[in-house]
Protein backbone atom coordinates (compact mmCIF):
# COMPACT_ATOMS: atom_id res chain seq x y z
CA UNK A 1 0.00 0.00 0.00
CA UNK A 2 1.13 3.54 -0.74
CA UNK A 3 -0.49 6.84 0.13
CA UNK A 4 -0.94 7.52 -3.58
CA UNK A 5 -2.98 4.30 -3.92
CA UNK A 6 -5.45 5.59 -1.30
CA UNK A 7 -6.23 8.84 -3.15
CA UNK A 8 -9.94 9.17 -3.75
CA UNK A 9 -10.67 6.07 -1.67
CA UNK A 10 -9.80 7.27 1.81
CA UNK A 11 -7.34 10.12 1.21
CA UNK A 12 -7.37 13.47 -0.53
CA UNK A 13 -4.33 15.44 -1.73
CA UNK A 14 -3.54 18.76 -0.02
CA UNK A 15 -0.87 21.42 -0.26
CA UNK A 16 0.78 21.53 3.17
CA UNK A 17 0.86 24.90 4.91
CA UNK A 18 3.32 25.53 7.72
CA UNK A 19 0.85 27.58 9.77
CA UNK A 20 -1.76 24.83 9.61
CA UNK A 21 0.82 22.22 10.59
CA UNK A 22 1.97 24.37 13.53
CA UNK A 23 -1.63 24.72 14.77
CA UNK A 24 -2.17 20.96 14.64
CA UNK A 25 1.06 20.35 16.54
CA UNK A 26 0.17 22.95 19.18
CA UNK A 27 -3.33 21.48 19.58
CA UNK A 28 -1.88 18.00 20.09
CA UNK A 29 0.53 19.33 22.72
CA UNK A 30 -2.34 21.06 24.56
CA UNK A 31 -4.34 17.84 24.54
CA UNK A 32 -1.39 15.92 25.97
CA UNK A 33 -1.20 18.49 28.79
CA UNK A 34 -4.96 18.23 29.38
CA UNK A 35 -4.71 14.43 29.53
CA UNK A 36 -2.43 14.83 32.55
CA UNK A 37 -4.96 16.83 34.61
CA UNK A 38 -5.87 14.61 37.56
CA UNK A 39 -9.03 16.59 38.26
CA UNK A 40 -10.56 15.34 34.99
CA UNK A 41 -12.34 12.02 34.78
CA UNK A 42 -10.51 9.07 33.27
CA UNK A 43 -12.80 9.29 30.23
CA UNK A 44 -11.94 12.95 29.60
CA UNK A 45 -8.22 12.36 30.10
CA UNK A 46 -8.44 9.42 27.69
CA UNK A 47 -10.35 11.55 25.16
CA UNK A 48 -7.69 14.27 25.32
CA UNK A 49 -4.82 11.78 24.87
CA UNK A 50 -6.64 10.00 22.04
CA UNK A 51 -7.40 13.33 20.35
CA UNK A 52 -3.69 14.18 20.52
CA UNK A 53 -2.87 10.86 18.83
CA UNK A 54 -5.32 11.65 16.04
CA UNK A 55 -3.99 15.19 15.61
CA UNK A 56 -0.40 13.94 15.43
CA UNK A 57 -1.30 11.19 12.97
CA UNK A 58 -3.21 13.71 10.85
CA UNK A 59 -0.22 16.07 11.00
CA UNK A 60 2.11 13.30 9.80
CA UNK A 61 -0.24 12.63 6.89
CA UNK A 62 -0.71 16.36 6.20
CA UNK A 63 2.98 17.17 5.87
CA UNK A 64 3.22 14.37 3.27
CA UNK A 65 0.51 16.15 1.25
CA UNK A 66 -2.59 14.16 2.23
CA UNK A 67 -5.61 14.25 4.50
CA UNK A 68 -8.28 11.71 5.24
CA UNK A 69 -11.65 11.95 3.58
CA UNK A 70 -13.68 12.64 6.71
CA UNK A 71 -16.89 12.28 4.73
CA UNK A 72 -16.21 8.55 4.51
CA UNK A 73 -16.38 6.18 7.48
CA UNK A 74 -13.17 4.88 8.97
CA UNK A 75 -11.01 8.00 8.82
CA UNK A 76 -9.58 7.37 12.32
CA UNK A 77 -8.62 3.85 11.28
CA UNK A 78 -7.10 5.15 8.04
CA UNK A 79 -4.95 7.76 9.73
CA UNK A 80 -3.64 5.16 12.19
CA UNK A 81 -2.95 2.60 9.46
CA UNK A 82 -0.96 5.12 7.39
CA UNK A 83 1.49 5.85 10.25
CA UNK A 84 4.07 3.32 8.96
CA UNK A 85 4.10 5.28 5.68
CA UNK A 86 4.16 8.74 7.24
CA UNK A 87 6.36 8.25 10.32
CA UNK A 88 7.79 4.76 10.00
CA UNK A 89 5.74 3.66 13.00
CA UNK A 90 6.07 -0.03 13.83
CA UNK A 91 3.30 -2.52 13.15
CA UNK A 92 3.20 -3.26 16.88
CA UNK A 93 2.47 0.37 17.72
CA UNK A 94 -0.21 0.54 15.02
CA UNK A 95 -1.93 -2.45 16.66
CA UNK A 96 -1.83 -0.68 20.04
CA UNK A 97 -3.15 2.57 18.57
CA UNK A 98 -5.94 0.70 16.81
CA UNK A 99 -6.90 -0.94 20.13
CA UNK A 100 -7.08 2.57 21.64
CA UNK A 101 -9.32 3.61 18.75
CA UNK A 102 -11.65 0.72 19.54
CA UNK A 103 -11.63 1.68 23.24
CA UNK A 104 -12.55 5.22 22.23
CA UNK A 105 -15.49 3.91 20.23
CA UNK A 106 -16.72 1.86 23.20
CA UNK A 107 -16.43 4.86 25.48
CA UNK A 108 -18.06 7.32 23.08
CA UNK A 109 -20.81 5.13 21.66
CA UNK A 110 -21.57 2.71 24.49
CA UNK A 111 -20.68 4.77 27.54
CA UNK A 112 -18.08 2.25 28.70
CA UNK A 113 -15.80 3.45 31.49
CA UNK A 114 -12.11 3.82 30.72
CA UNK A 115 -9.76 2.18 33.24
CA UNK A 116 -6.90 4.33 34.55
CA UNK A 117 -4.42 1.84 33.08
CA UNK A 118 -5.81 2.54 29.59
CA UNK A 119 -5.55 6.30 30.18
CA UNK A 120 -1.89 5.86 31.14
CA UNK A 121 -1.29 3.72 28.04
CA UNK A 122 -3.03 6.20 25.75
CA UNK A 123 -1.06 9.12 27.18
CA UNK A 124 2.23 7.23 26.82
CA UNK A 125 1.40 6.49 23.18
CA UNK A 126 0.47 10.14 22.55
CA UNK A 127 3.82 11.25 23.98
CA UNK A 128 5.66 8.65 21.91
CA UNK A 129 3.89 9.76 18.74
CA UNK A 130 4.74 13.39 19.57
CA UNK A 131 8.41 12.40 19.79
CA UNK A 132 8.15 10.59 16.45
CA UNK A 133 6.54 13.63 14.82
CA UNK A 134 9.18 15.97 16.23
CA UNK A 135 11.95 13.71 14.91
CA UNK A 136 10.24 13.43 11.53
CA UNK A 137 9.85 17.19 11.29
CA UNK A 138 13.32 17.71 12.84
CA UNK A 139 12.00 19.78 15.78
CA UNK A 140 13.24 20.00 19.36
CA UNK A 141 10.95 19.91 22.41
CA UNK A 142 10.22 23.63 21.90
CA UNK A 143 9.21 23.04 18.27
CA UNK A 144 12.31 24.76 16.93
CA UNK A 145 14.14 23.23 13.96
CA UNK A 146 17.20 21.19 14.99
Amino acid sequence: MSLQNLLGISLDAVSPDGAHAARLLAAAERNILDAQLDELSAENRFDAAYKAIMQLAMLALYVKGYRTLTSKPGHHQTVIQTLPLTLGTSATQVIVLDALRKQRNLSDYSGDLVPDSVVVDCLANARDLLDQVRKSLALDQHNRPV
